[in-house]
């Protein structure tokens, strides 16, 4: 009975193990869907990056020249101003009267001068005669002299009074903005007050002082040494370019306590995107890598053995590549070794891509 059961029973089990492998295979998950883009050769711009602050191309601040009472504000907070024009006045009516003071001294003295020369006129015709000494002659000389050196006194005092009267007049020195008003109108002012009237910053062109490893030194003198070094200015957290400029200098020292070194460059800043004591990031070209393989920074990965990325080979198989990079900014990185170029690298998803494993590939849109 037993033999004859056994051969019954096998139709059941065989169709129990095809239905479990249908099963099984039905349970298999899906190739997961990957981002890709071809590793290219091209030419990148190497950059190096720093943070910095911008200053005013040139800042002064205004004071007096001359003790008076202010009278007049004549510029506007915030104001753009040029060389010449007139900021604020000072009652200039006393240093009129000194003006007119120093002329008619020079008047009197120009006077007694005349005098003189008519005595040492006659003085000299009679002593041609022996009616006058010639002791007479030369004192007459010596007062002639003497009314001339105070007639050039009377010509430097009035200039200096002249100065001070042009002083009352306070006249932008530079082309800029004009800051916030520090005095108000009716105070006395003096030429030895240490606050000022108003500062005027000039912000086109204005400059750029960010900071580097002294490391990159070497680079950037390399730079400056074949040509112009460009510029590039950012919001402080690098999302947006705020500026493009060039390089003027770096500083003539390493500052030891922090091994970094500051450099100055300088923006055009017609759209004035960039103001005084603004905190930003800086990046400076220090050259070309030319036909280099590149890669977008998404796409390299980081293990506990170095630097790899993953790729996506004919059979649409992933496949884990070790990479050397050389450089990294702006979206992209150079490999320097791992990569020839033209290879499908994956740029999103990589989380759960396993080496070996089918995926299912996307062109990405940019590439």
């Amino acid at each position: 009975m037993r033999r004859g059961v056994l051969p019954a029973a096998l139709p059941a089990v065989l169709i129990a193990m095809l239905a479990g492998g249908t099963q099984a295979a039905a349970q298999v998950p899906p190739a997961p869907p990957v981002t890709v883009t071809p590793a290219a050769r091209q030419d990148v711009p190497v950059y190096a990056s720093g943070i910095g602050t911008v200053q005013a191309y040139r800042s002064v601040l205004v004071r007096a020249r001359v003790d008076g009472t202010l009278d007049n504000i004549q510029f506007r907070e915030g104001q753009d101003v040029k060389p010449g024009d007139l900021l604020a006045e000072i009652d200039p009516r006393p240093y009129a009267a000194l003006l007119a003071e120093a002329r008619a001294k020079r008047a009197s003295d120009a006077a007694q001068l005349l005098n003189a020369h008519l005595d040492l006129t006659r003085y000299s015709s009679l002593a041609r005669t022996n009616f006058a000494s010639r002791q007479q002659v030369d004192t007459q000389q010596a007062v002639v002299d003497q009314a001339e050196a105070n007639l050039q006194g009377d010509d430097a005092a009035i200039e200096a009074a002249a100065l001070n009267l042009s002083f009352c007049r306070i006249e932008s020195p530079i082309s800029g903005v004009v800051g916030l008003r520090l005095v108000d109108i009716g105070n006395l002012i003096h030429a030895t007050d240490t606050a000022g009237i108003v500062t005027i910053t000039q912000v086109e062109p204005i400059s750029l002082i960010f900071t580097l490893p002294e490391d990159q030194l070497p680079a950037v003198r390399d730079a400056m040494a074949h040509g112009t070094a460009p510029v590039l200015a950012y919001t402080s957290d690098g999302g947006r370019k705020l500026a493009e400029g060039t390089l003027l200098t770096p500083s003539n020292s390493i500052d030891t306590t922090t091994g970094t070194i500051q450099l100055k460059a300088t923006f055009a800043n017609t759209d004035r995107h960039l103001w005084p004591g603004q905190f930003v990031a800086a990046r400076i070209q220090l050259g070309i890598a030319h036909n280099a393989v590149t890669v977008p920074e998404s796409a390299v990965q980081h293990g506990p053995d170095g630097l790899y990325v993953y790729i996506v080979k004919p059979d649409q198989t992933a496949a884990r590549v070790d990479v050397t990079l050389g450089y990294e900014g702006g979206g992209q990185a150079i490999v320097t070794q791992g990569l020839s170029g033209g290879e499908d690298v994956i740029t999103a998803g990589q989380v759960r891509v396993l080496p070996g494993l089918k995926v299912a590939p996307h062109r990405d849109a940019k590439s």
